[in-house]
């Protein structure tokens, strides 16, 4: 977490830390090579996601080093309601992740707040969002269980949050807040579903969802069912995506921006941490550079256009082309700008779809004619919807794309659609991407740190004494080293700034680049 001025005065913005799901090592890695500053996982007991593949309780020495040795945080969730004759189990479970040095605790069961201050006077909790939490009260009792975080319930508009912060702020019950920015909503208030348990048997409050909320229903008013057409999925939000918002989200003062998806693969905690990583660095970048105008340099050494945080809709594009493809139901900014039901949920399907890329204009000689909306390429996998997502969809990977001015017509593998299955007007989306899967997995593939933290260098010395190099990274960590060999006077030479930038930038295999160097030798 950075704390910066920004243009404004009297104003301070904090830069929240980006927290990302990590269902097993491969995503804890894909999380830290991608900029994480923080991921949650679960074990194998107690947790909101026991399908995922989760951790064991011996691999949480092995998980925190490697986490630490990054610079980043790992929090255990322990995130589902305990009944009575657990409670011998839990306390041993919860000892063993406090003696592992895991950072915090994310807890739903108020039982096991107080059970966790029995067993550490401060080993840090994090009152969950299936806490409910929607009101400075809320946080002033998660304060008085002894939680130093609340992570707010899903339904929270930015205008209540921000009337949250002014509240504890005047009761003195300041925590620091958590938000979802982004991934799966649950249609249940604050993810606590009955729904799942009442009609799958399988109760989403001990891990266990049933995801009822993706099945298509029927509307029946006055006894007669409501004729509402292809709209049939009528509990399964958009996922959620505050990308948009994400300038409103750091003016509001929020600590930590959390990614749901436990249960999705590698690829998407790499692609989805990566496009928040860059997205939060360049809003902090616009929101305290004196004139936020100015382009401004990139650690590789090239220009970045300056980004505008005034207007929405900055965030589109290939961000958000990456975003539909790491996982969509659509995309939208759920609570965060107000209720909109009829937005929230479009009802027409509940499982990923991807990016739109138009209709089925023509169908001849077992090639398909579409009018593109989004590029398209051969090798790309698409599916065609024909408004009936419960059914067998016809799908498959595209072989070939002839572009013919606004349209392109596309060819497929011999067998490999049924086009009797496929009709002029049916809605084409892309399903799959394998370049950019493929992009990505090689972010958090070998094993040399691919993704780097900024470090500052001070140099210290006169001639005669040794030179002393003191280095900070942005979490306060701090080494000071000295030079064996004494210093001379140089002949030839001389160690001025540019040539120390030269040597101490040569930081090889590590998880860290050189920010800035300070020369103080005389």
């Amino acid at each position: 977490m950075e704390i910066a001025r920004s243009q404004h005065p009297q104003t301070t913005l904090i830069r929240p830390e980006i927290l990302a799901p990590a269902g097993n090592w491969e995503c804890a890695k894909a999380a830290v090579e991608n900029g994480a500053d923080a991921i949650y996982f679960g074990l194998d007991r107690f947790n909101a996601r026991m399908r995922a593949q989760n951790f064991t309780e011996a691999d949480l020495p092995e998980l925190m080093t490697f986490l630490h040795r990054r610079g980043v945080k790992g929090y255990v969730t322990v995130n589902t309601l305990i009944f009575p004759k657990e409670l011998p189990e839990a306390q041993q479970y919860l000892r063993t992740i406090i003696a592992a040095g895991v950072d915090a605790i994310i807890v739903q069961d108020v039982g096991i707040c107080r059970l966790i201050r029995h067993l550490s006077p401060d080993f840090p909790i994090h009152a969950s969002t299936q806490m409910t939490i929607t009101s400075a009260p809320g946080v002033e009792f998660a304060k008085s269980l002894g939680c130093q975080l609340v992570v707010l319930a899903r339904e929270c508009s930015l205008k209540e949050i921000n009337k949250i912060q002014q509240q504890i702020a005047q009761r003195a019950a300041t925590l620091p807040l958590e938000v979802f920015v982004h991934g799966a909503l649950c249609v249940a208030y604050s993810g606590q579903c009955l729904t799942s348990e009442a009609l799958g048997g399988r109760s989403a409050n001990r891990g266990e969802c049933a995801q009822a909320c993706r099945m298509p229903y029927d509307l029946i008013a006055d006894g007669e069912i409501v004729d509402l057409g292809e709209r049939k999925y009528l509990l399964s939000p958009q996922d959620l995506a505050g990308l948009e918002v994400l300038p409103d989200l750091v003016k509001s003062g929020v600590t930590s921006l959390k990614i749901e998806g436990r249960l999705k693969a590698p690829e998407y905690v790499a692609n989805v941490t990566r496009v928040y990583r860059e997205a939060l660095d360049r809003v902090m970048e616009a929101l305290t550079r004196p004139n936020p105008l100015t382009p401004f340099p990139t650690k590789e050494g090239g220009i970045k256009a300056p980004l505008s945080v005034s207007e929405r809709g900055w965030g589109r594009g290939q961000e958000n082309y990456n975003l539909e493809m790491a996982f969509s139901r659509g995309l939208y900014t759920g609570w965060f700008e107000g209720i909109n039901n009829q937005e929230l949920v479009h009802a027409r399907f509940g499982k990923k779809r991807g990016v739109y890329l138009g209709e089925v204009t023509r169908i001849r000689n077992e090639q398909v004619t579409v009018r593109l909306e989004a590029p398209l390429k051969p090798g790309d996998g698409v599916v065609f919807d024909c408004g009936h997502p419960e059914a067998k969809e016809e799908g498959g990977r595209v072989y070939g794309v002839v572009h013919k001015g606004k349209d392109a017509v596309l060819s497929f593998g011999k067998g490999a659609l049924n086009f009797r299955r496929v009709h002029v007007g049916d809605k084409l989306w892309k399903t799959s991407d394998p370049e950019l899967d493929k992009q990505l997995r090689q972010s958090y593939a070998g094993e040399n740190p691919q993704f780097q933290r900024p470090i500052t260098v001070e140099v210290y010395g006169e001639i005669g004494q040794s030179l002393v190099a003191i280095a900070r990274d942005e979490f306060g960590n701090i080494v000071q080293v000295a030079s064996e060999i004494l210093l001379v006077e140089a002949h030839t030479k001389p160690l001025d700034t540019d040539r120390l930038k030269e040597q101490f930038g040569r930081l090889g295999n590590t998880p860290f680049y050189l920010a800035t160097l300070t020369n103080h030798l005389t």
